[in-house]
This record gives structure tokens, C-alpha cells and sequence, in this order.
């Protein structure tokens, strides 16, 4: 079978099929082979693992992936792929092709029936638009996960590891920092992909906590308050609290916890620690 990382191959594959690129899906498929092979080493895939991959596209990482793995599940919402797919992957019998909205697929189900509710690994070329949600919704829904091992805008790579005081650090930087521990394994320009996007790209690799690093009492309240503090970003903390309807609490008692905190009433939200928002949501809580 020849491999798709090679430019050549993905485009007799493409004009085979006659496929047009979705602007709608965020299509970009990869063309470099050494940024495959670093994907595979970085994300520590074995025999024993059970790979959960977010639109394959053509196949070309599922096709590495399956050489590597014991079994890989490739989710993709393009129907117009999956005649591709069965193509490019014919030689494999350890991969399955699921035509659906990553959103919408019960991923503890294939967990269970699949790798005996075992942890498994994620591993996606994420398109731009949906990063968060399906990056938030895999750790949300507390699906068994070992890591997540994702190519997404640079920009976004950066912001999901971020500290305190940078203009990047937001709500993202902290919802994945509750749950894992992130760290970016490759820069990826924009000659990799075809077609080449107008940015740069980077492979991020999330490794999961078994228990996140700080103790709430409430996780969405914790992140209620994180989103709030996040909304109106020129704002104080304490008017960014005191706007959001969903909190239920006054300004006394958000000033009263501040000053709990030694924290000045004036503090911004971008200056707040993962760990100084967990106290405060538990001190908020009470």
C-alpha cells in the first residue's frame, strides 16, 4: 500500500476519487511524513493500545496508526471519505471506520466493547473550528483516557498551556490544565498539509491526570466561575463575577473571599492560578 504522507499518493488518491476539499469540515490533510512518524513516537502508541482517532480523512495518519497500534477506531464525518477509506486501508483488518460526528459517538461504549473499558489513546489532525468543543466534550464526558495527541492551530496549542498573565492564558488554558498535563511536541508549518492553510500548526500532546491537581467541591461551578472571570476580559474579577447571572452570589461575598485570598478587589481573572480559582470556587461555594 503506498503511504499517504507522501504528496504524490495523496493526490492520485484525491483525483481517483474526484474529492473536493469541505471548507465546512476544515479539511487539511497531512503530506509529511517525518511529522507523522513524530505523532506516532510522541503519543507512545503500542500493541496493546487502542487508538481512537478524529478525522482520519484520507487515512493517511490511520494508516501509521494501525501499523502501530493493536486496534483504531477512525471516526469521520465526511461521507465522501469513507469509499476513500476503505480503500487506503484495505490492507488493514485491525481498523474501523465510523461515518458520524465525533460529538455525537458514545466513545465509553467503545471503550467498553473494545478494550474492556481500558484507557484508550486519542489521536486527531483536529480542523480549526471544533478543537474546544471536542477537546472539552472528551474530557467532560470522563471517557477512559490515557492522552489525547492532536495537531491544532498553533495559536490554540499555545493557549492550552499557558500560565497566569499571558494574553493567551484563558479558560481553555485552565479547562485543560485541570485534566491534563500539556505539552507541545512539534511545530508544524504550513507546507505539511495540503491545502496548505494560512497558518501554523502545532502537535500538542494532553496526558491525562488520574485525579485533577486541585480539589473543588464543585467542578462546573468551578469552571462557571472560571468562564465568568474569562467573559469580559478588560474587567475586573469582581465585575466580571458580579455580572454573571448563573453564580449566586453578591458582591459581599465574592470581596469577602478575595480578601480571604489576600487578593486586591481590583485583581484580574488572567492573573489567577488553576489553584487560586479552586479556592475560590470553594470558598465561593460555602
Amino acid at each position: 500500500m503506498a503511504t499517504l504522507g507522501n504528496p504524490t499518493n495523496t493526490i492520485a488518491v484525491l483525483q481517483k476519487y474526484n474529492f473536493n476539499f469541505q471548507k465546512k469540515y476544515g479539511q487539511n490533510f497531512l503530506i509529511d511524513t517525518h511529522v507523522l512518524e513524530k505523532i506516532i513516537r510522541e503519543s507512545g502508541i503500542t500493541k496493546d493500545d487502542l487508538v481512537l482517532e478524529i478525522g482520519p480523512g484520507i487515512g493517511t495518519m490511520t494508516q501509521y496508526l494501525a501499523e502501530n497500534a493493536r486496534e483504531v477506531v477512525a471516526v469521520e464525518i465526511d461521507k465522501n471519505l469513507i469509499p476513500i477509506l476503505s480503500d487506503t486501508l484495505s490492507a488493514y483488518d485491525n481498523v474501523t471506520v465510523i461515518n458520524e460526528d465525533i460529538l455525537k459517538v458514545d466513545i465509553n461504549k467503545i471503550a467498553e466493547e473494545k478494550n474492556n473499558g481500558k484507557s484508550i489513546k486519542v489521536v486527531a489532525n483536529l480542523p480549526y473550528y471544533i478543537t474546544t468543543p471536542i477537546i472539552m466534550g472528551l474530557f467532560e464526558s470522563h471517557v477512559p483516557l490515557e492522552s489525547i495527541t492532536i495537531m491544532v492551530q498553533k495559536e490554540v496549542a499555545d493557549r492550552m498551556q499557558v500560565g497566569p498573565g499571558t494574553k493567551d492564558y484563558g479558560a481553555l488554558s485552565l479547562a485543560v490544565q485541570y485534566y491534563a498535563k500539556p505539552e507541545i511536541v512539534a511545530n508544524v508549518p504550513p507546507n505539511c498539509f495540503m491545502p496548505r492553510p494560512n497558518v501554523g500548526s502545532a502537535v500538542i500532546k494532553l496526558s491525562r491526570y488520574e485525579k485533577p491537581p486541585v480539589q473543588v467541591k464543585d467542578e462546573a461551578y468551578l469552571f462557571a466561575i472560571i468562564r465568568a472571570s474569562f467573559n469580559q476580559r478588560r474587567k475586573t474579577l469582581l465585575n466580571g463575577l458580579t455580572n454573571a447571572g448563573n453564580l449566586n452570589v453578591t458582591k459581599e461575598q465574592i470581596l469577602e473571599a478575595l480578601e480571604k485570598m489576600k487578593l486586591s478587589p481590583s485583581i484580574r481573572g488572567e492573573t489567577l492560578t488553576l489553584e487560586q480559582f479552586a479556592q475560590l470556587s470553594n470558598l465561593l461555594k460555602e
